[in-house]
């Protein structure tokens, strides 16, 4: 079974939690296993987050899921001001911001960043399961 899922939605806090719901609902119909589940949750969360607090010049963003029974895709995508991937750095350790980006990087694969000033950013990860 594969399910793939498209939103859009406002760029406002509330769709964080909404986005994890759908999520969740779709991966626990598939069975995948509490781990993983709750690395993409986190990561999810991070990334939709991040356009939240962050891409100012947009009303909206775009998630996609694409789930399936051994594996999960994401993509995030915003037509915000954008930001350069290569600038952001380690998180600070007295900060409880600026850890997004490391944490989608540590719970998830192949994850890329595309970003372009005053179009937007992707943000692209996936995770395999057993």
């Amino acid at each position: 079974m594969r399910m793939t899922v498209r939103l859009d939605l406002p760029r406002e806090a509330g769709s964080v939690p909404a986005v994890r719901r759908l999520l969740r609902s779709a991966l626990a119909v598939l069975h995948v296993d509490p781990e993983s589940r709750a690395d993409l949750e986190l990561a999810i969360t991070e990334a939709c987050a991040n356009v939240v607090h962050h891409a100012s010049g947009t009303e909206c963003f775009e998630v996609l899921l694409e789930v399936a029974e051994d594996h999960c895709a994401i993509d995030v995508r915003d037509d915000g001001v954008g930001f350069d991937p290569a600038a952001v750095g380690p998180p600070g350790s007295g900060s409880e911001r600026g850890r997004g980006l490391f944490l989608i990087k540590a719970l998830a694969e192949n994850v890329r960043m595309h970003s372009t000033p005053r179009s937007g950013s992707l943000i692209h990860f996936e995770k395999s399961f057993a």
